[in-house]
C-alpha cells in the first residue's frame, strides 16, 4: 500500500498539441493505465515549442514532455516504456509470450522511426521550403504507404481483434494515431490497406482510445 501511496503524490503534467500523434499515443498509453495528469498546450503551429522556458523541458522542442515530480522525460517511446515499469499492473501493454513482444516492439518501431518521423510538421515544412508545397501530400502519402506495407506483412499472421491478438498492447497504442492521421489528414485510402483499416475500426471502440482523439483535447481547433 506504502508503494502505490507514493506513486500518487505527483500528478502528472503532459505538455501536448492537439495533433501531434506522439502525444496522441501517450494520451492512449495513460488512459489505458487510467492514470490522470494535467493537460498543458504546446502550439506547434505558433511555435511554442521553441519558446526558451519549453526548451528548458525538452531541449529539442518536440511534444510530448511527462513531468512526473522531478522526473521530466522527452521522447513518447521511453515515456511509454517508462509508464509500463512504473505501473505494470495496470493494463499491461507488453504480452508474456516473447514473440509477441517482439512484434510489438517492430511494429511500434515502424511507426515511430519509419513513418512518423519523416511526415511530421517540421519536415513538411522544410518539403514546402525546399521543393514546393504541392509536394507535402505526396511526400507524406509515399512515406505512410512504404510503411503501412510493412506494417500489413508483420501483422499478416499474428493481428487478432487488435494488432498481435484479442488484447490491447503497445503495437496499437502506436498504430492508431497512425492510422487516424493517415486516413483521415493524408488522404490515404482505407481499401489500401486491410488489416489495418480493420484494426483502425475497432480502435474507435475503445473508449481510452476515444478520449485521446484530437479533436478532443482542450486545445483542439474545430
Amino acid at each position: 500500500m506504502a508503494a502505490e501511496s507514493v506513486e500518487e503524490e505527483n500528478k502528472l503534467t503532459l505538455y501536448s498539441y492537439w495533433r501531434s500523434s506522439c502525444s496522441f499515443r501517450l494520451r492512449i498509453a495513460l488512459n489505458l493505465k487510467s492514470i490522470s495528469y494535467d493537460y498543458k498546450s504546446v502550439n506547434l503551429l505558433k511555435g511554442e515549442q521553441s519558446h526558451p522556458e519549453f526548451l528548458k523541458l525538452n531541449p529539442v522542442g518536440f511534444v510530448p514532455v511527462l513531468v512526473d515530480g522531478p522526473v521530466v522525460l522527452t521522447d513518447s517511446f521511453a515515456i511509454i516504456m517508462y509508464l509500463e515499469d512504473k505501473y505494470p499492473h495496470r493494463h499491461p501493454l507488453l504480452p508474456n509470450d516473447i514473440l509477441k513482444r517482439a512484434i510489438n516492439f517492430q511494429a511500434a518501431n515502424i511507426v515511430s522511426s519509419l513513418i512518423q518521423p519523416l511526415q511530421n510538421l517540421s519536415v513538411l515544412n522544410y518539403i514546402a521550403e525546399k521543393v514546393g508545397p504541392d509536394e507535402k501530400l505526396p511526400w507524406a502519402q509515399t512515406v505512410i504507404r512504404k510503411g503501412f506495407t510493412a506494417l500489413e506483412k508483420l501483422l499478416k499472421d499474428h493481428t487478432g481483434r487488435y494488432a498481435t491478438g484479442d488484447e490491447v498492447f503497445l503495437a496499437d497504442v502506436f498504430l492508431a494515431p497512425q492510422l487516424y492521421s493517415a486516413f483521415t489528414r493524408f488522404k490515404i485510402h482505407t481499401d489500401e490497406f486491410p488489416i489495418l483499416s480493420r484494426l483502425y475500426a475497432t480502435y474507435n471502440d475503445i473508449p481510452a482510445f476515444r478520449e485521446a482523439l484530437p479533436e478532443n483535447q482542450p486545445d483542439a481547433v474545430h
